[in-house]
């Protein structure tokens, strides 16, 4: 899925009337109080939020009250003013230039370095100074400092100094600051940005100094009544690559050669376009003349403008041909070539045709079995991509060995194309670039260079790329990496030891984990801190976070705020405590924020109490584990920190730890807008749900409902390059301490809480449905999303390259469950696509895979059978998805929808799936699984159970007919179709399903058969092996009968209950019981909210014989056949199910079956009851024809946005623009001309093999401006001279053209030069596989009339986020 909601800048966000009592009356952020209330508006404010790549400003229509009264008496002194111009002209000049040179160094109000009444501080460098600023203290700080703390109190004020020019860099070294009681502490304000550089470095180990009450160590701290104001340079935060960067800088990647002892000429063939080795060849020139006319012919056949790099080995001029030696002289330019002499070392990078002026070369003599240093020739070009790259050869003796080599590599810096505008970064900035692979680790930091050749959205970095980073939309997914700068002006750093000290963490962590840290405190005055650094920030100890908002509650207009708290555009980064802690706070804004390699839990909203927060556009990358809670410890710490357990108990990792993750969500009312998460050990983004919240929180513990709380707004997040799921909302922690009962630690994870939202979180209220819009996904080693409960939708999103693509579970287990729906619609999966990945950084595992078999990145390992979509208990339903690249291959199976293996638990009949498409890559549509690797033998319930409901025939082609495993004879008649490639088969009818419950019983196998079916029995083991009561939940064929048997001894109480029975369903069961067996049958109605019965219990009575049980169905009677001891009855329902509940809302109803002392023995009757029940198969509902018409509705349209440009060449030619096609069907070139304004194709040309030649003068002068042209070719034609057209089209330089090669183009006509320019060039006769592209269109810089000003969606929700209470 297109992540197609441009980056915008922040809203402008007004400041409300009303104000908090404990706050200065005239308190404005960005100004120092006190000061007079802003003057009168004349009109009303507007907060205008502009398009893509514009800022979002507040308009202020309104004139002072004294400018306005002075307006009016000039208007009515026009004319004598005039007059007095005329006489007094010289006057006014001189006293304009006054005035001009005055309000040039006037103080602005708005920055606080230019309050006039702070005093220059200079407390010098004194680490044992404690400083006390108290009332009447007002400081500006102008030069650094080292003191041991600053108390800042009753009034005081510390401004950090400034000037226009930014040119002052101070830096504070202190053990901590403390702000209360009217204390204030300003960097720079929101209207007037810090411009200088100003570095606040906490410093002190652990171990020195007593803790400061609620702080701590080594910290800035808000206390109440305390005001911290931090503005830095305001920049673009992060943004998204918008074209690929490779491995080392270049397409094909560096090329490194090093050898002793080759004899002879080593020869490379590298191409001048895209710096690809062709060729690697050596020739022994030494001994044999017949290769020096091999090289000799090589030269000679060499295409023009190929670049020659030539490195002797040993010798190579004994057989040297002097024809061969003219040749390298006349084709390449060399000079030394003629005179080449024994075990001379020689080397020469040139170009073939390119004559002396293209050739680099260096010789160095032979003597005393060394040369004396190596003969080095380099020479640099650029290729068709505008990257700069060196070609080097090099030959020597050393010591009497040969040495020769070649490299080709990126010099000179690597251009990065982002899709905003970052001409905000400087060179000198840090930036971090994510992984677009399995592992978090191939996230890169780089050095920005100066560039004066970069466009507003290019930059130059320092290293190559030592992985690529995919910048583009791939398989109509967008995996563009983040690129976020870490830099600010405003530094806030740990002072850490070289070494780890700390005895506790030195077990798990190498280095000093004891950083500083930011807390603020409940009725602070105001805290806004935007756009600045945190570096080594955070303790491994509970309560010291980089940032720390503890117990502050409503931080917004709720809570008496006139200027909403917020974070924004900080960079917080290699720091040792998560990112941003949010505990018992509600109204926060957490904005443009980026976390990076960061250790715990990033985003952290703590407890589940905290409501109504909103983070936006932030981006998480690089979260590793961390020691302070189970969750967030990976497996070596969660088994290694057992000081919290009972007694001697042994936590296992995979229940009890193993959580972190990079936003942890424990209140599902709060709002994720625009943020990534882009690597975690764990999970990007995790929702949970705390049962009550912790003791701290608010002085008690408190139920927090958060399970049935409605879900805030969750729109389009990203979410890659995690270990364990992308998305996860499932599970809860545990909320008591270790005990003998449970021994488990405190806040352990924990599998008590299911999502199922409702009104007001009121259960007996409707539900509301949570709804996950565009949640991008993809590179995820396990799983997409695993989502848990219900009502739940997934709607327009895009899954990709991951283990699982989307597992849906329900929110528990019947009859506790009362039913759900869980929808996913209008969404794309996608199981391998062109992001092939890259070996290293911790990526594990690798193979071939994909609809070109191609090596590649895998999730898991290579035999894990990847899925889309997987089915889980349910119901579920998917309508409206594409399914792209699902290829089984010998090593897995791969299918676009699959079932969860080795499942114990229940399938429901009720999922259903429509309107779906599969592309031509899709080889396995669905997969049941089949005994092996993964899906062991497939005998549990859950796996023999499974099934769906194709409703449409989109799956199966045939409409209105469910699926199930193709050994499952419950479901089958004689008409069925089976699918030996899915392992399933294709059933027409309708279907329930019976849960069975049985106590006071061994731990039994059941056997349910079919009459229909008695050689093919299913057994079920049940779910609770080891619990005081089993349950079974097998699907049933509606309208036949059963027996159910047991392997031991029948049980003394067995219920019946109705599942997914309408009103009127039937079955007719037999259930096996030792002869004269006496039973007590009731029917009741089971409540599953207050687990309570109704009042009306209705009894069974016994009938004499099988005929007088089947004359009415609906009656309470039940017969017992003595000489089989099978006892039957029907179940039947009497009511309607409401909804998606598994029954209706008067209850579920239940028959009870009571034996009192039952013969031991096992209650198997299979043997007496068949034949004598057998039924011959019949088919109840026919099998419907077979569909031959396309399902022209089918799929999402959302992979068809526009912009979407596919070629393709070969047998197959064709160009299609948002799925029109233009097709090749003869030899030729076609070009196709969109207009990059409005989307749609302006023209579309062929050019015969007759008329090629008329394609340079079409190219250079037939499209019009603004266009996007798209160029493909067929079969082997001599391609005409187009370079320049192609130039002029986007390429960096002139292309070289292969005669009889294929071509495919992408390119545009106009005064911009956009990063999805590309060239694509093959040999004769190998043509090219099918390219896909999405283009932007309707951009600013294409220079289009109309500039799009699309609706941004995404700022209409954090405008709603940010104003809901």
């Amino acid at each position: 899925m297109q992540d197609t909601d441009p980056r915008g800048s922040s809203p402008a966000f007004l400041q409300p009337q009303s104000g908090s009592s404990h706050r200065s009356s005239g308190y404005v952020p960005g100004r120092i109080a006190p000061l007079r209330p802003p003057p009168p508006s004349q009109s009303h404010t507007s907060a205008e939020f502009t398009s893509a790549r514009q800022e979002a400003r507040t308009t202020f229509a309104s004139l002072p009250v004294e400018q306005r009264h002075h307006q009016a008496e000039a208007n009515q002194h026009k004319n004598t003013l005039i007059c007095f111009a005329v006489s007094s002209f010289s006057l006014f000049v001189a006293l304009g230039i006054f005035w001009g040179i005055a309000s040039k160094y006037a103080p602005d109000e708005n920055c606080p370095d230019q309050n006039p009444h702070l005093k220059n501080w200079s407390p010098g460098q004194d680490p044992e100074k404690r400083i006390f600023i108290k009332k009447g203290d007002l400081f500006r700080l102008d030069s650094d400092a080292t003191v041991h703390s600053i108390v800042i109190q009753d009034g005081g004020l510390l401004v950090f100094g400034d000037d226009k020019d930014g040119s002052k860099n101070i830096t504070l070294r202190t053990r901590f600051i403390l702000i209360k009681d009217g204390g204030m502490l300003h960097i720079g304000a929101e209207k007037c940005r810090y411009k200088s550089k100003a570095t606040i470095v906490l410093y002190g180990k652990s171990n020195e100094d007593a803790d400061v009450p609620e702080f701590g160590k080594k910290f800035i701290g808000v206390g109440p009544e305390g005001t911290l104001e931090l503005h830095g340079h305001q920049k673009v935060s992060w943004t998204l690559l918008s074209k690929t960067i490779y491995f080392s800088g270049l397409a094909y990647g560096h090329y490194t050669f090093k050898k002793n002892f080759s004899r002879g000429l080593n020869v490379r063939v590298i191409d001048q376009d895209t710096a690809e080795v062709l060729e690697v060849l050596k020739f022994d020139t030494h001994q044999f003349s017949e290769e020096s006319l091999k090289l000799q012919s090589l030269l000679k056949k060499g295409s023009p403008g190929r670049i020659v790099a030539i490195a002797v080995g040993d010798s190579a001029a004994k057989n040297l041909l002097e024809e061969t030696r003219l040749t390298i002289q006349n084709l390449l330019g060399s000079k030394f070539v003629r005179g080449l002499s024994y075990r001379q070392a020689w080397a020469l990078v040139g170009v073939i045709g390119g004559g002396n002026s293209s050739c680099n070369e260096s010789v160095r003599d032979y003597e005393n079995h060394s040369t004396a240093g190596k003969a080095l020739a380099q020479k640099e070009f650029f290729t068709v991509d505008g990257q700069k790259f060196v070609v080097r050869a090099y030959s020597e003796w050393n010591d009497g060995v040969p040495i020769s080599g070649f490299q080709v590599e990126a010099v000179g810096g690597v251009i990065l194309n982002l899709l905003d505008d970052v001409s905000s970064w400087e060179p000198g900035d840090r930036i971090v670039v994510a992984s677009t692979d399995y592992s978090m680790y191939q996230t890169e930091e780089f050095t920005l260079l100066p560039c004066p050749e970069c466009s507003k959205h290019q930059v130059k970095v320092k290293e190559n790329p030592q992985f690529p980073h995919v910048g583009e939309v791939i398989d109509g997914v967008d995996m563009r990496a983040e690129v976020g700068v870490l830099t600010r002006n405003i530094l806030i750093k740990g002072k850490t030891e070289n070494t780890c000290y700390r005895e506790k963490e030195c077990q798990f962590f190498s280095y000093d984990t004891f950083g500083g840290h930011i807390k603020i405190l409940k009725n602070f005055t105001s805290v806004h801190l935007s756009y600045v650094e945190l570096k080594q920030m955070g303790q491994q100890q509970i309560g010291s976070y980089p940032v720390h908002f503890h117990l502050c509650g409503d931080v917004d207009e709720k809570g008496s705020y006139s200027f909403k708290t917020y974070l924004e555009g900080l960079s917080i980064h290699h720091c040792f405590s998560r990112c941003v802690t949010v505990h018992a706070t509600n109204g926060l804004l957490i904005k443009d924020t980026i976390g990076y390699d960061t250790l715990g839990h990033c985003f952290f909203i703590e407890d589940g109490i905290e409501q109504r927060n909103t983070l936006f556009h932030n981006l998480g990358l690089v979260t590793k584990p961390g020691t302070l809670l189970p969750t967030d410890r990976n497996s070596t710490m969660c088994i290694g920190i057992r000081d919290k357990v009972y007694g001697s108990y042994v936590p296992v990792p995979a229940t009890d730890c193993m959580a972190v993750s990079t936003f942890w969500i424990s209140h599902p009312n709060n709002h994720l807008i625009n943020n990534a998460a882009a690597g975690s050990q764990d999970t990007g983004i995790w929702y949970l749900f705390h049962k009550i919240a912790m003791a701290d929180s608010y002085g008690s513990a408190i139920e927090t409902k958060s399970e049935l709380t409605p879900l805030g707004i969750f729109y389009n997040n990203r979410v890659h390059s995690n270990f364990k799921a992308g998305l996860f909302i499932d599970k809860g922690v545990k909320t008591t301490n270790a005990s003998v009962d449970d021994p488990r630690e405190y806040l352990c994870l924990d599998n008590n809480a299911r999502f199922r939202p409702h009104e007001d979180a009121d259960p007996e209220k409707p539900r509301v449905a949570a709804l996950i819009d565009r949640l991008i996904s993809f590179k995820n080693n396990d799983h997409g999303a695993w989502v848990r409960g219900g009502d739940i939708l997934v709607h327009d999103s895009g899954f990709a390259d991951n283990g699982i693509g989307l597992t849906f579970a329900s929110d528990g287990s019947f009859p506790n469950d009362e039913g759900a729906s869980q929808e996913v619609s209008e969404s794309l999966f996608v199981g391998e696509s062109k992001n092939y990945g890259f070996p290293g950084g911790q990526n594990k595992y690798g193979g071939t895979g994909g609809i070109d078999n191609k090596a590649r990145t895998l999730p898991r390992n290579r035999t894990f059978p990847i899925r889309g979509f997987q089915i889980y208990d349910g119901p579920i339903h998917l309508t409206k998805c594409t399914f792209k690249n699902f290829v089984p291959t010998p090593d897995r199976f791969t299918s676009a929808v699959g079932f969860l293996m080795k499942n114990i638990w229940q399938m429901t009949p009720k999922n259903n799936i429509s309107l779906v498409k599969f592309s031509s890559n899709v080889f396995l549509k669905v997969f049941f699984g089949k005994p092996g690797p993964w899906f062991e033998d497939g005998d549990l319930d859950g796996d023999k159970t499974s099934i769906f409901h194709d409703l449409d025939g989109s799956v199966t082609d045939y409409k209105d007919t469910y699926v199930g495993r193709m050994d499952n004879y419950l479901i089958q008649h004689p008409k069925c179709i089976s699918n030996t490639e899915w392992n399933g088969v294709i059933c027409s009818g309708a279907y329930a399903q019976v849960y069975i419950q049985t106590w006071n019983g061994q731990n039994l196998s059941m056997t349910i058969v079919r009459d229909e079916y008695p050689s093919n029995p299913m057994v079920l083991r049940g779910i609770n092996q080891r619990a005081v009561f089993q349950q079974y939940q097998p699907v049933v064929m509606l309208q036949k009968g059963y027996t159910i048997h047991w392997n031991g001894k029948v049980p003394n109480v067995t219920y019946l209950y109705l599942i997914n029975f309408n009103k009127n369903d039937w079955i007719r069961v037999g259930l096996c019981y030792q002869p004269n067996t006496n039973f007590v049958i009731v029917l009741e109605t089971f409540q599953r909210q207050s687990s309570a019965l109704s009042s009306k219990i209705e009894r069974y009575t016994p009938v004499s014989s099988m005929l007088e049980l089947e004359k009415n169905r609906s009656d309470k009677k039940f017969y017992f056949d003595n000489s089989t001891g099978l006892l039957f009855l029907f179940l039947q329902a009497k009511y309607n199910r409401d909804g998606h509940s598994y029954c209706s809302s008067r209850g579920c109803e239940r028959i009870k079956i009571v034996t009192k002392d039952s013969a031991k023995g096992i209650s198997n009757c299979m043997a007496k009851a068949y034949p004598k029940y057998y039924q011959g198969p019949a088919v109840i509902k026919q099998m419907p024809v077979k569909t031959s018409v396309p399902c022209t509705k089918c799929g999402t349209t959302q992979i068809n946005s526009p912009g979407k440009k596919e070629l393709s060449r070969g047998q197959q030619a064709f160009i299609s623009v948002n799925g029109t096609m233009f097709s090749l069907k003869d030899n030729g070139i076609l070009i196709v001309v969109v207009d990059a304004c409005i989307g749609t194709v302006s023209e579309n040309k062929l050019f015969s093999e007759v008329d090629i030649k008329h394609v340079d003068g079409y190219l250079k002068t037939g499209i019009p401006q603004r266009s996007i042209v798209l160029l493909s070719t067929r079969g082997d034609i001599d391609s005409p001279n187009i370079s320049e057209a192609l130039m002029s089209l986007g390429t960096a330089k002139l292309p070289y053209l292969q005669s009889n090669g294929s071509m495919a183009f992408l390119g545009f006509k106009g005064n911009f030069k956009p990063s999805w320019i590309k060239l694509f060039t093959g040999p004769a006769g190998q043509g090219l596989v099918q390219i896909e592209k999405y283009i932007p269109l309707q951009l600013e810089e294409y220079g289009c009339a109309r500039a799009i000003k699309s609706r941004r969606k995404d700022l209409e929700l954090l405008k709603k986020a940010t104003r809901s209470h």
